[in-house]
This record gives structure tokens, sequence and C-alpha cells, in this order.
């Protein structure tokens, strides 16, 4: 069939689609009472038609068809949309909510840590809500923080977490135990892939022990390597900050004879800040990913491409994501540790880069002058707040998550799939991974865009 010459509407059944399970508090504990939802006692607001979420509304993973291809599709995934439901199964008299915040700086934390408070207060007037200072082991070693809104009021104006944060220290029945002994039945785990991961094991412990607690996940990761869902808060900021970091490269490069401008930004796994960053700034040469394998020396390599650059035009901008290349770097064996997260140490591939141009530019060019100026804004991003689109994403996020843990939903985490708000099982965000598509179109735009030599990237 020629669809590109239809002049009339085709019509295509739905492919299968499986929906995925979104664990309730009821699975276990089947004598829980439903309540009416409080919104509907809002003097100020009075509900449409369709306001409330019907457990039959949900949300595709996969949008994209081959209408042209005769194999059967294979089954698609389905989760159940986010936001509020008709009853709720917590009495918000009697809740005590714990917020806690896990791992690295992002902007926007502060942000979810006030619209949590704000929601559970001004929505569902929930009046104990709590702060976990120190991350995971601030459950077990050290007294929880009465928020209100008053106190938070102006926190999305601040980057950092007002909560303080640590890595490691994750000691699953301490946690447990401190949720039980504080009263807690309410936990919102704000982190990476790390504290998800963490956050599964508490669910599957709290299920275990048949506990009233409903534990949800928040997605953060400044790098975008999380699964599932279309974006972590704090992205959008980070590009926009590493604009600065790039046009002071470039000014530095231009203004040096044979300059060249070096950039590394965060992206253990995942190049999303390096490639976006490169594409909004457009003064990039070339843009190196941990997706996408590259080598230095020889026909293609990367010194021969920045050699032709530095002939044409003078000077050369290269931005590199900090998990880029780190097979090519020569490690000692207490180099081959892992970090508090369970994460491999990663080596500074800027610095190794740094020394690998002057090398070469020694080599092959010992009586031209030559610069190299080295620029890692890692600390400046994620410690900065939120811009606005981040505010209004993060707020999103946290009033999907009350909603969804006020209706008794536990073991999940809320985020935009397809753009549309979802609940998705924290043993899937946990796993998934959120990695640059090198065959996909974006990319395929840095080579056109940037004019990055093809060659001096291993393709896969």
């Amino acid at each position: 069939m020629d669809l590109d010459s239809s002049t009339t509407a085709t019509e295509f059944p739905l492919p299968p689609f499986t929906l995925a399970p979104l664990p309730h508090l009821s699975d276990y504990l089947p004598s829980l009472p439903s309540l009416p939802n409080p919104i509907d006692c809002i003097p100020f607001y009075h509900q449409s038609a369709g306001f409330y979420i019907a457990s039959s509304d949900v949300i595709l993973r996969h949008i994209v068809f081959d209408l042209s291809s005769s194999a059967p599709p294979s089954p698609l995934i389905a989760y159940h949309r986010a936001g509020p439901r008709r009853t709720v199964r917590f009495d918000p008299s009697a809740v005590r909510a714990a917020i806690v915040t896990c791992g690295g700086l992002c902007p926007g934390i502060n942000t979810v840590i006030r619209e949590l408070v704000v929601g559970l207060w001004e929505i569902y007037g929930v009046r104990q809500v709590f702060g976990v200072p120190s991350g995971y082991p601030g459950f077990y070693s050290a007294d929880p923080v009465p928020l209100d809104p008053k106190m938070v009021d102006s926190w999305h104006k601040m980057g950092g977490t007002a909560l303080t944060t640590s890595r490691g220290g994750f000691d699953l029945g301490k946690i447990v135990d401190a949720i039980e002994r504080h009263g807690f039945n309410q936990v919102y785990c704000i982190g990476g892939d790390g504290t998800m991961r963490g956050a599964a094991k508490l669910y599957e412990e709290i299920r275990r022990r048949r506990l009233y607690v409903s534990l949800m996940g928040i997605p953060k990761t400044v790098d975008n390597d999380i699964g599932i869902i279309d974006r972590s808060f704090g992205f959008q900021t980070a590009v926009e900050m590493a604009q600065h970091a790039i046009n002071a490269a470039h000014v530095e490069a231009e203004s040096a004879v044979n300059g060249i401008g070096l950039v590394k930004l965060m992206g253990r796994s995942a190049g999303h800040i390096a490639l976006h960053a490169t594409l909004s700034s457009r003064d990039v040469d070339c843009c190196l990913i941990p997706e996408n394998d590259f080598y230095l020396e020889g026909k293609g390599g990367l010194l021969e491409f920045l050699d032709q650059r530095l002939k044409k035009n003078g000077h050369a901008v290269l931005v590199v994501a900090e998990g880029a290349g780190q097979d090519m770097i020569p490690r000692t064996e207490a180099q081959k540790e892992m970090d508090e997260s369970g994460n491999p140490v990663f080596l500074d591939v800027g610095a190794w880069l740094k020394t690998e141009l002057k090398g070469w530019w020694e080599r092959e060019h010992p009586d031209e002058l030559f610069t190299v100026k080295y620029i890692d804004p890692t600390y400046m991003i994620r410690a900065v707040p939120a811009n606005a689109t981040d505010n209004l994403y993060c707020t999103l996020l946290a009033h999907s998550a009350i909603h969804g843990v006020m209706a008794g939903y536990t073991g999940f985490v809320s985020g935009p799939i397809n753009g549309i708000y979802g609940y998705i099982p924290l043993e899937e965000v946990a796993v998934a991974k959120n990695l640059v598509d090198v065959k996909d179109h974006k990319w395929a735009w840095h080579f056109v865009s940037m004019t990055c030599s093809p060659q001096c990237q291993k393709h896969k």
C-alpha cells in the first residue's frame, strides 16, 4: 500500500499490548478502606468531567510504527496514567510523609521537595511531612526535619538540596526499621539510578513485612540516563548552563593562534548533555560521547581531523562527555575501584585529552604556536537552581507522585512517557537505561551541522 499517495483516511487496528503491573497496598493489605478524595472539598476548585483518572487510562511506551511491515508487531507495553483518583487509601490526618534526597546534586531537587510539601499540605491536607537529612543513612542516623509550606517557600530558587545528601550507606534493615520507628507511611525517594535500585529493595522489604507504607521514587539524574521516561529533571537546565562553558571555550580558542577549546560535560554512560549542548551551541567542531568509540592516531582519527580544522579555521572547539574514551586512558589498580554508589570510578578524560593534544602538537608541529584551554563546568552546572522549564517539570513530577501515593499505589516511579505522565514499576526503572541512539537522526545532525569528521568515530 502506498500510504504517501492515499487521499482517504486509513484505519489500522491497535497492536496487542501488555499493561505493566502497578503495585498497590491492597495487594497485601486487602482490607484497606477507600475514602473520598479530599480534592472534592477544595472550595475554590470544581472538578470537570474526566478530572479523575481511571484505572483503564493507559499510556503506550512505544508510539512509532512501521505500517509497511508484514511481520506481526511485538507486544507493546502500556503503563497506568498518572493523576488524581476518585478515592484515596490514606486519611490525610494520619499521614506521616518522609522525603529523602540521595546521590549527587542536580538542578531542581529543591523544587521537587518544595512541591511535595506544598502539594501534600494544600491539595490533600496532610500536616505531618518530614525531610530525611543526609540521604539513605539519614533514616537511621539523623532526626527527621519537620517541613511546612512556609519553610520551603523559596527553596525552588536555591541550588543543591536543602535536606543534604550522601552516597552509599544503604542498609536495608536499618532503613526499614527506622521507617517503622518514625511511623512514616509515605516515603518519597529522590535520586538517580542507584537511588532507584535502593528504593526497589526498600519496597520489596516493606511488602515482605506487610507494612502500611507506600514508597515511590522520583528519578533524578542530570545525565538523563534513566530509561522509559522522556527525560529526568535538571537535564534541560544542564544543557542551558553548558552553553556558557562552550561559549567561553569558543572565545578562548578563537582568540589564540591554533587554539583549541576543550569542554568536558557530565555523562558517565550517556552523552545526552554533550550532544544536546553541541547541537544548541552551533560553535562545536566535534562531540565525543560514551556510546560511540573514537580513536586518536591514524587516518581519519581525531588528531587528523583537528589538524584539518586548525588549518582551515585557525581554531576548534571539542566537547567530550565524561564517560567517553575511558577504555583508552591508562589506569592503575587503585583506579579500577567502584565509588560509594557502586559505579566505576571514571578518570578525567578532559585532562587526558589535553595532555594527548599537547604531545601530538609538539611532535607534529614543534615550531608552531598552540594552545589548549580546558574547561570543566561540572560542579557549576549541577549546583544551579532549575530553570523555568525544569521548575515546571519538577512541580508536575511531585504532584503526580502525591496523587499516586494517596491512591495507595506503591513501588512506582512517576514520569512522562511520550509527553503523558504515568506510573512505572520501580523495578523496571531501576534497570532501564536511556542511551544516545547513534542510529537516530539527532546523532546524524551532529555530523551534518557540527562538521565533525565521521571517520574519527567508530560507528556501531
